[in-house]
């Protein structure tokens, strides 16, 4: 027999919530929105609060990466629901399971102007799976299981629900949901068996894996299909750690040697976008793997898209009963180019400079850290540093904004990483212009006992900017910011704790201190406003 549920609307929404493996609510409160938190005070389920909405959304993203389930925010009407869109619109780029649920102003009033009255689907429509208005409490239960069955459901991403005042704080009752019953996509056959022959037949190919291998519980089924076929990999994303970086097949540095010889390059869960060349690899053939056809490419035609469940194509891969070419000698070419990036790499990151440049900031991370540390990445220059000298150990440990690249996940993401990892260090990489987005959420962190460390990377610029409008141009405006800031006297100021870094010599120390806190603690670490990250800035 179906159980039936009652209550008023965030008792309904919060037994749909619960079904489908949520367990947390992160929100900056609201009135709107007041039977949710009733509903989750009374069932002593856990709430976090935020200074600033897209905080409150990205945290639920982070949550929605790490732990590949639905991840909940609940933003009041109007602004609180705008000031979640960054942070949505980045949950819809990287493919992140979360749901936001908003207040709205009261239906029956609906024109009149009430307070914060404001149609939110115009704007959530175009960076969600799913948006909706539920216009009455018996509805809720069934609206969020439908909402969290499509987030879900790959290609997974963001959904939206809100609730006009007179269905949220109203009573009513439905049958309980049941929870998820996702059944997997079946890749076509023919086109796998492609794959797995073009992919064993060249003679120097290549993987690349993104992030959607981790979201699809891929990783050993990656594993698998390399070793099985003896194919080196590279990763993006939060396919970085699939492979740790002492597997022989694990590779980091040599991938432009790669890409550039490769005759078969593999792009497994990861858009061919501009962190790719657009899927442009000169004149290899390329086979694009993802987890469902809306992401096979428009833009180029690769020689066989197989979409479905990456697990089931990977291992299906593994399991390929044909002829297979011997890679070694093009595993071993790759091998000696790696070797010699790692060498560069670590006289770099051991450079004695003053000011520090941003490599000896990672070369003394890199000591510290543990394998299974959680790291986040929330700037542009000074975090493109992290991509190159940062290798994770461990699946599911690295977290930065995606292909959208927005500034200010910081916070947000230190919040869902810390409720998920409670005992695992997480490190915030944060440029100095991206710590203007989120800063003050540290107070959230401090007020929660959540602590984290922060590293700023502080060259008092917006180095992505000021470099290559110098070299365009021969001036930048725009680009400065005021040098040697005492970022770490706002976090001492909001509770936290932290200090300034000017030399090499003093990192490590700072870094010890940092990890032993027991609070949010940041490190302002000046760096060489002359020393850009090397890239050529293709955008279009």
């Amino acid at each position: 027999m179906t159980e039936r549920i009652e209550g008023h609307g965030g008792d309904l929404a919060l037994a749909a919530l619960r079904a489908y493996g949520v367990r947390e609510m992160f929100t900056l409160s609201g009135g709107h929105v007041f039977p949710l938190y009733d509903a989750a005070h009374k069932a002593d389920f856990p709430l976090y609060d935020v200074r600033h909405e897209q905080s409150a959304v990205f945290a639920a993203e982070a949550v929605a990466k790490l732990q590949r389930r639905p991840g909940l925010a609940v933003l009041t009407a109007g602004p609180g629901v705008t000031n979640g869109i960054s942070g949505l619109t980045s949950a819809y780029f990287n493919a992140s399971p979360v749901l936001v649920l908003g207040g709205r102003a009261p239906q029956f009033r609906w024109g009149s102007g009430s307070l914060q009255e404001m149609d939110h689907l115009p704007l959530v429509a175009p960076v969600t799976k799913h948006a909706e208005t539920v216009f009455a409490a018996d509805d809720i239960p069934r609206a969020v299981a439908a909402a969290l069955e499509t987030a879900l459901t790959p290609h997974r991403g963001p959904v939206f629900l809100d609730f006009p005042l007179e269905a949220i704080f109203s009573t009513g009752d439905a049958d309980a949901p049941a929870g998820p019953t996702l059944a997997p996509i079946e890749a076509d056959p023919d086109e796998v068996a492609t794959a797995a022959r073009l992919i064993a037949g060249a003679a120097r190919p290549v993987i690349v894996a993104g992030s959607d291998v981790y979201a699809g519980d891929a990783v050993d089924a990656l594993r698998a299909a390399a070793e099985a076929l003896t194919v080196p990999v590279f990763t993006n994303g939060m396919g970085r750690g699939a492979l740790p970086p002492e597997h022989p097949l694990a590779f980091a540095k040599a991938r432009r040697v790669a890409l550039s010889g490769a005759d078969v390059v593999v792009v497994v869960g990861t858009p061919l976008d501009f962190r790719l060349s657009f899927g442009d690899f000169g004149d290899a053939t390329v086979v694009h793997i993802v987890d469902a056809p809306s992401q096979r490419a428009s833009h180029l035609q690769p020689a066989v898209s197989p979409a479905g469940d990456l697990r089931a194509i990977l291992t299906a891969l593994a399991e390929h009963p044909g002829d297979r070419v011997d890679h070694g000698d093009w595993v071993a070419q790759l091998r000696t180019a790696e070797d010699a990036a790692k060498a560069r790499d670590a006289e770099e990151m051991a450079a004695e400079t003053d000011p520090i440049r941003p490599a000896r900031i990672y070369g003394e991370l890199r000591k510290v850290l543990a394998r299974d540390a959680v790291t986040i990445g929330d700037g542009g220059d000074f975090v493109s540093y992290a991509g190159r000298y940062l290798e994770p150990a461990e699946p599911g440990t690295w977290l930065d904004p995606g292909p959208y690249g927005c500034l200010g996940t910081g916070m947000g993401y230190a919040m869902g990483a810390r409720v998920t990892h409670p005992d695992r260090q997480i490190c915030v990489l944060m440029g100095d212009g991206a710590a203007g987005f989120s800063l003050m959420d540290v107070e959230s962190l401090v007020r929660q006992k959540l602590p984290v460390v922060i590293v700023v990377g502080n060259n008092g610029i917006w180095g992505l900017e000021k470099h290559p409008m110098r070299a365009m141009y021969g001036y930048d405006v725009a680009a400065d910011l005021q040098p040697e800031l005492r970022y770490d006297q706002v976090v001492t100021a909001l509770g936290g704790a932290g200090e300034t870094v000017a030399k090499p010599t003093d990192l490590a120390p700072a870094l010890q201190r940092a990890f032993t806190a027991g609070v949010p603690y940041l490190l302002n670490v000046l760096t060489d406003p002359t020393d850009a990250y090397p890239r050529s800035a293709n955008l279009a």
